[in-house]
């Protein structure tokens, strides 16, 4: 068998810095600490920290005052910042600056009397923080279909706005739409959907034509990683998410010669590293990296831990 590997493949800037975010304040703050939502969609880290002592809640009441909480690197809206300082609890903010780019877009059209698109998908963390900071202006658009049922009172004063995780082409053919049915819609200088998103699905949109099968490490929850599913499958090629090597079946690999692997931007690299392992021991599979851009972005830490002493 043979592997092409991908690259650039797993955790993005965004997903690591909320990572070394967390680790940090296990070292240094009091705990234990809370984190609200999951830091990343990704079960393998989530359950990793967890057995570490972090907890992970929906539900800010469930804290103690005073208590230290994380916002994830999906971001939180307005009203659960006011909720935090409410509480008295020691907020330590890992959102992706990505998202929050998008947020002081939010803000800044919903200022100036626009209504806002937001192209997403509904009940995802970062869609519910974004909506979250002019929920009486965004509009959630989903689908090219969902354009054509939109009523607006001035058609002249309309954006739109994406989620940063989508797939790139599902937001053009909605991004199309909308410029169609709204010639002077306005729209952010530069895209929304990250580099670190574009970059694997441009991966697997090129590399999964010379293969039989695409794993993507990711969890069910990942949307950049389900787009990368999607994006093999929308070509012809099987795929399967999957969070590890435990949710393999080896009889997805009947007659197959080619596998592509490539791991979402929440994917850690421990996890592909041991289905590697595994197909080379069940298949005798040879590796193949497959490099197309390297990537050398980096994030700060969150404000209120840069001067925190590593323990």
């Amino acid at each position: 068998m043979r592997v092409l590997l991908a690259s650039p493949r797993g955790f993005c800037a965004g997903v690591n810095m909320a990572i070394e975010a967390l680790e940090l304040a296990i070292r240094s703050l009091p705990g234990p600490i809370y984190v609200y939502h999951e830091i990343v969609h990704n079960k393998y880290v989530v359950n990793r920290f967890r057995e570490q002592g972090v907890i992970f809640v929906d539900d800010l009441a469930e804290l103690p005052l005073g208590a230290t909480l994380l916002f994830s690197a999906h971001g939180v809206s307005p009203e659960v910042r006011r909720l935090a300082r409410e509480r008295k609890l020691r907020a330590v903010d890992a959102t992706c600056p990505l998202v929050t780019k998008v947020h002081l877009e939010a803000i800044k059209y919903a200022s100036q009397g626009f209504t806002i698109f937001l192209i997403g998908h509904e009940g995802h963390d970062e869609v519910l923080g974004t909506m979250g900071e002019a929920p009486e202006a965004i509009v959630l658009v989903e689908t090219p279909e969902d354009v054509a049922r939109l009523v607006v009172a001035d058609e002249s004063k309309v954006a739109y706005l994406t989620q940063t995780t989508l797939s790139v082409d599902d937001a053009n053919r909605i991004i199309s739409c909308l410029r169609e049915r709204f010639p002077q819609i306005a729209s952010p200088p530069k895209d929304d959907i990250c580099y670190a998103t574009q970059n694997r699905q441009e991966a697997v949109a090129l590399l999964s034509a010379e293969a039989d099968l695409t794993l993507v490490l990711g969890s069910q929850n990942s949307s950049n990683s389900q787009r990368l599913a999607e994006l093999s499958r929308e070509r012809s090629v099987a795929a399967h998410l999957i969070d590890g090597v435990e949710d393999i079946d080896p009889n997805w690999f009947d007659g197959v010669e080619t596998v592509l692997v490539t791991a979402g931007a929440s994917a850690p690299e421990v996890v592909v590293e041991a289905v590697l392992d595994f197909l080379s021991v069940r298949f005798d599979a040879t590796v193949e990296v497959r490099s197309l851009r390297s990537e050398d972005v980096s994030f700060p830490l969150p404000r209120e831990l840069r001067n925190v002493g590593v323990g």
